[in-house]
């Protein structure tokens, strides 16, 4: 019998306590370690979730007790510790971005496959409602050919602030300046998830340079990266022929939802959000018909679908509340019925989540992965084609919009099963 999960969890900032219980709740886990480079914020973890603390990455890595890492430093460092990871045989739970180089991304590649050790990237976009429900219909043929769809991650710097702070100490602007297409998987996994096979072939993009926050944006050292963008849109062209707007938006008056697929199209259906409602359209297709007269189609809403019960039920009963209630973050830490949850252990039930009810499904499918051997649903290779248009994009962006080819890594192994996303 295959060895339990044992797993240091690297970062023990503002973001990694959300998911040492559901580690340590698992029923594949054995033991949880917490690091962090400021002592007493492990102690503090360790005191809060009882666990045990680990004394660095590195001795984390040396132990022979230890076989997993959870990575949850900041978001540059995430390549480099994921391969340090993997050279010591460890397992490895990455938060967002897979990295932040092309380079990095493509070795976590090649080291997964040659040792088959489990890689699984926390993206909880593929686990929102909205990505659920269009690659359901996707499936069923709902939408026909897809022609077009929009996703967008909205978080206006004064929401992150917080946490930059927390992360970067005196220096946290020179990190808060981080390219917005550094960190674009929220919204690419959000479309690219719904059609399996289906990347990005090429990318235009452009960025925003006058932001008010000219302290953190800028290219007179303002920041780490002589970054001048705080917002950035690319269009891609998808290998299918179809093609996707993403913006990733750090300068904007807006709150919440913060992550959505606005627009979902195909040659047969479409789908569409905006704060409170989902709405499904699907061409009526009759015989003999006419083509000198207007088609018609059946819009539904769905909304109920893809709404926690609690938020729904405030949509129907009393809609200008509800809207003020969503906008400031209301059902973040809800699951929708279109979320399959019925596949989660029962040791989850009661275990505090987060962005849209989707933290229990990603460390149940790291877990799984490691159990089972097979590949996480948000494998290396899939995090490859939702991270490395992001950072093509910003070399598009920084070039005035050149169109430029991006960079794909094929599927995973034939021969590599992935786990199904749906079932235990």
């Amino acid at each position: 019998m295959k060895e339990k999960i044992v797993i240091a969890v690297i970062g023990c900032g503002r973001f990694a306590k959300n998911f040492v219980p559901l580690f340590k709740a698992h029923p594949e886990v054995k033991k949880v370690y917490v690091c962090d480079l400021i002592p007493e914020r492990a102690k503090t973890y360790a005191e809060n979730f009882g666990v045990d603390i680990i004394g660095s990455f590195e001795e984390a890595l040396a132990s022979k007790e230890v076989n997993s890492i959870a990575i949850f430093t900041q978001r540059v460092k995430h390549g480099p510790m994921a391969i340090a990871s993997l050279k010591a045989g460890k397992h490895v739970y990455s938060a967002v971005p897979c990295a932040t180089d092309i380079e990095d991304i493509k070795e976590i590649a090649r080291l997964v496959k040659e040792t088959r050790l489990t890689y699984s990237m926390g993206e909880t976009g593929f686990y929102r409602a909205p990505a659920i429900f269009c690659r359901e219909e996707y499936a069923k043929g709902t939408f026909g050919k897809f022609t077009y769809g929009e996703a967008h991650y909205n978080h206006d710097i004064r929401n992150m602030e917080q946490s930059f702070r927390s992360s970067g100490g005196e220096e946290w602007k020179k990190y808060a300046g981080v390219p917005p297409m550094y960190y674009p998987t929220h919204s690419t996994a959000m479309i690219l998830s719904t059609m399996p096979g289906v990347y990005a072939k090429k990318v235009a993009a452009f960025g925003f340079s006058e932001s008010p926050r000219t302290d953190i944006y800028g290219t007179d050292g303002q920041n780490l990266y002589n970054n001048p963008f705080s917002n950035t849109t690319m269009l891609l062209h998808l290998s299918n022929g179809g093609i996707a707007r993403i913006s990733e938006n750090r300068c904007v008056g807006w709150r919440a939802p913060e992550t959505y697929i606005s627009q979902f199209y195909g040659s047969e259906g479409g789908y569409e959000f905006s704060v409170a409602r989902h709405s499904l359209a699907k061409f009526i297709v009759e015989e003999n018909h006419d083509p000198l007269l207007p088609h018609c189609v059946t819009m539904t809403d769905v909304t109920e679908k893809l709404m926690p019960k609690e938020a729904y039920e405030m949509i129907e009963s009393d809609y200008k509340n509800a809207i003020q209630e969503i906008a400031d973050g209301y059902g973040f830490r809800m699951t929708s019925p279109v979320q399959p949850t019925e596949r989660l252990p029962k040791e989850y039930e009661g275990i505090h989540n987060g962005h849209n009810g989707t933290h229990h499904f990603l460390i149940d499918d790291f877990c799984r992965a490691y159990a089972t051997g097979k590949l996480s649903p948000t494998n290396i290779w899939q995090a490859a084609r939702w991270n490395i248009p992001g950072l093509t994009a910003h070399k598009s962006a920084l070039a005035g919009g050149e169109v430029m080819e991006v960079l794909d890594l094929g599927d995973s192994p034939a021969d590599w099963e992935v786990l199904d996303w749906k079932t235990k």
